[in-house]
Parts: structure tokens; sequence; C-alpha cells
């Protein structure tokens, strides 16, 4: 899968492992390793049905409020937020990856 980031920050925190970014800096060092590991998941899938067998990343296609925003856990408590779009033969294959949430919060 083609991965892009939504920001220099979380290109940052999966390139060098942190940022100085105010919103992700104060991440425990844990949950950047799961996410630099969940990216890789995302990049290895060929296309975006591949991330329902891996059913750690519990991914879902958000309702409501984050309508046509995909998701994915980076553990119980962070989320990995990203919008997915197709190439020319309709395949999902794109993600732009905008945020990572603390879920609840």
């Amino acid at each position: 899968m083609n991965i892009e980031f939504g920001n220099a920050a979380l290109e940052e925190l999966y390139t060098k492992g942190a940022t100085q970014d105010h919103q992700y800096k104060r991440l425990p060092k844990d949950i950047v390793k799961r996410y630099v590991k969940v990216v890789n998941y995302l990049k290895a899938a060929r296309r975006l049905e591949d991330l329902f067998f891996i059913k750690s990343l519990h991914y879902e296609k958000k309702k409501g409020d984050l309508r046509g925003v995909d998701a994915v856990w980076i553990n119980d408590q962070y989320r990995m937020l990203f919008h997915s779009s197709p190439n020319e033969q309709g395949i999902i294959v794109n993600a732009l990856i905008f945020e990572i949430s603390k879920h609840y919060e």
C-alpha cells in the first residue's frame, strides 16, 4: 500500500522514532514502537482488504462524526486514523495517515 503522512510530525515519528511536535512528543516509547509496526503493516499490505486478516489491528471504517475515516489500533488505548483511496481499478491501495488519537478522549 502507498503511504503518505498528513503532517511532518507523523512522518518524523515514523522515520526517527521521535518528534518535537507538541501533540506527539510525549507519546510513550512503546506506543511509538507499535506505531512504526502498524505503519509497516500498512506498507506491506497490497490493498486495504489485507488488513482484515491482521486481527490485532481491529480495522474499522468509522461512522458518525468521523464518517469516511479508517482506523486501526496501535494498542488498546491509541488509534491511528487515516483516509484510504482507490487506484484507477478501484482497488484501495493508498493511505493518508493524519492522526494518532487516544481512544475515548
